[in-house]
């Protein structure tokens, strides 16, 4: 749950590194595909969908997070929410490669769904989870993991990291290590007590 928490805190900062190589992206694309160059505005409207797109899968991810945490539980809906960011990660590590800014809209959709999907089921599974007495401290894990995905966004997103035109694909496609790190961990851990009790009736392994 923390490296879905991290995660969504990279996402979000990670965009505004590479902003100009993506915008000459799209007007380098453009100009193949249609012979002649974009205009400002069109570039403008690409580069304001890629940005803003991530808002509405981070929607759609935690309109659905009631429904799939109660169907599948807690830790599977955070097993499950590692797919959507995986497939975003290829398709926009691989956009350059294909020829295709839309990938890159594509990528951060569904970027947005596991985040707003792990945000949600991360705080319900942590709380759950946790002893009452360390209840409060395992809370502020969420917001802790965003501040901290927030500025390995944007240390890597540093002209002496990642933040360099050739690397732009690699600095995207970098929300992929902590969606590894939880599908390799995540299924070592208990699921939520409150989920085997209330929902699936299984009071054995609640206790």
């Amino acid at each position: 749950g923390i490296t879905g928490a991290f995660h969504y805190g990279l996402q979000v900062s990670i965009i505004n590194s590479p902003a100009e190589y993506i915008q000459s992206f799209i007007r380098e694309t453009w100009l193949k595909r249609y012979g002649s160059s974009p205009s400002a505005e069109v570039i403008t409207l690409m580069w304001s969908f890629i940005v803003s797109i991530y808002s509405i899968g981070g929607l759609l991810g935690s309109s659905s997070a009631g429904y799939l945490s109660v169907r599948f539980g807690r830790k599977k809906t955070m097993l499950l929410a590692n797919i959507p960011a995986l497939l975003g990660a290829a398709l926009m590590g691989l956009s350059r490669l294909c020829g295709s800014f839309e990938m890159i809209i594509a990528g951060r959709l569904f970027s947005g769904v596991c985040g707003g999907l792990a945000q949600n089921v991360h705080i319900m599974y942590a709380g759950e989870c946790a002893p009452r007495n360390l209840r409060g401290l395992i809370a502020i894990t969420a917001s802790t993991s965003i501040a901290a995905g927030k500025f390995v966004g944007f240390a890597l997103g540093l002209r002496e990291v990642l933040g360099v035109e050739a690397l732009w694909p690699v600095l995207l496609a970098a929300n992929a290590v902590p969606v590894l790190v939880q599908l390799l961990t995540l299924p070592f851990f208990p699921d939520s007590p409150r989920y085997l009790l209330i929902d699936q009736k299984d009071k054995e392994g609640c206790i």
